[in-house]
């Protein structure tokens, strides 16, 4: 009978003989798979070696704090002196003070003033240093100034061009204009402090939303403007919807950092006129280290955690309407 290979008869794989088994040199053993879903051991406490430096101050620093904090505010508690138990009188306390509702309305004011000033401006700022300009880079590092600037040392200056005898008042009056008080009068104090406070800190959201305008691919607004759209809808129906995560971010946490507003009030107005710019913050300093009841101050802090949390819980739940992460 002919061979195949001679004759070109085609072999399948039915037909073929099959391969030999490949064969190992007497005495080497056969390889141990790897077993699948078992770490090694030891990777545990290599992981803990890097996680630990990082755990051990979110414990020390934020833990051991909130849970102090929280049994502090159950006692009557001074700087110097025994605590005495209350259980929570504190809190009852809190809701009967009428001073408390005053400080959480001008810390809400103030709060949702100055976020939406101060996204606004940055977008502004944002969007025109987008356009290409000359020296983009220089415009960004004199905005970004003011937030890395102590703020101390800001609030002092603007205490001083805000005085009766200030720059602004002696400009204004070189006009003909009759300046207000601006810090001593409680129709403008609050307004003054929030301006303060958006120009101290709206540096560095334009950072963040330039960012964000970078990432916008510059085929989709070529291929707009082909289109016949002008600005505004390029701003509304392009811009807007690709920086929604920027601008949700910038959102948050500046609404945060807003709730926690201390050192503007406290160096231009001390909180004043009356009661007109006393924040939530600087109350419960007050309360604590000047009228030396550091329970009650504790009772204030927890309510602050628990009104910023519900307004971020709140903003978390919006993002999904209006927020858009698809490229």
């Amino acid at each position: 009978m002919a061979s195949p290979l001679i004759t070109g008869a085609v072999v399948s794989e039915e037909t073929a003989a099959p391969a030999a088994p490949a064969t190992r040199p007497f005495g080497v053993p056969h390889p141990t798979p790897p077993r699948l879903g078992r770490k090694r051991r030891g990777d545990g406490w290599t992981a803990l070696a890097y996680l630990w430096p990082g755990l051990a101050g979110f414990v020390f620093f934020i833990v051991v704090p909130l849970i102090g904090s929280l049994v502090i505010s159950l006692f009557e508690w001074p700087l110097f002196g025994s605590p005495t138990f209350l259980g929570l009188a504190n809190y009852q306390k809190l809701f009967s003070d009428p001073t408390f509702y005053t400080v959480l309305l001008n810390t809400v004011i103030f709060a949702f003033v100055y976020t939406a000033l101060n996204l606004v401006l940055a977008l502004a700022v944002s969007l025109w240093l987008n356009t290409r300009i000359k020296f983009a880079g220089f415009w960004r590092v004199v905005f970004f100034l003011p937030a890395i600037t102590p703020m101390v040392a800001n609030a002092l200056v603007w205490r001083l061009l805000l005085s009766d005898d200030g720059l602004v008042n002696s400009a204004l009056a070189g006009i003909g204009i009759d300046g207000p008080s601006w810090l001593s009068d409680s129709r403008f104090a609050l307004a003054s402090v929030i301006a303060m406070s958006v120009w101290q800190s709206f540096g560095y959201n334009v950072i963040v939303l330039s960012a964000g305008l970078g990432g916008i691919p510059k085929e989709i607004l070529e291929a707009s403007r082909m289109d016949g759209t002008n600005a505004w809808q390029r701003l509304r129906s392009i811009i807007l919807p690709m920086i929604s995560p920027s601008l949700f971010f910038t959102m948050t946490m500046t609404m945060i950092g807003a709730f926690q507003v201390f050192v503007q009030p406290q160096i231009l107005t001390q909180g004043g006129p009356g009661e007109a710019t006393n924040t939530f913050v600087l109350y419960l300093y007050r309360n604590g280290f000047v009228f030396d009841r550091l329970g009650y101050a504790s009772a204030l802090a927890w309510m602050l955690f628990i009104v910023v949390m519900l307004i971020t819980a709140l903003q978390f739940a919006g993002q999904k309407r209006w927020v858009n992460y698809d490229k």
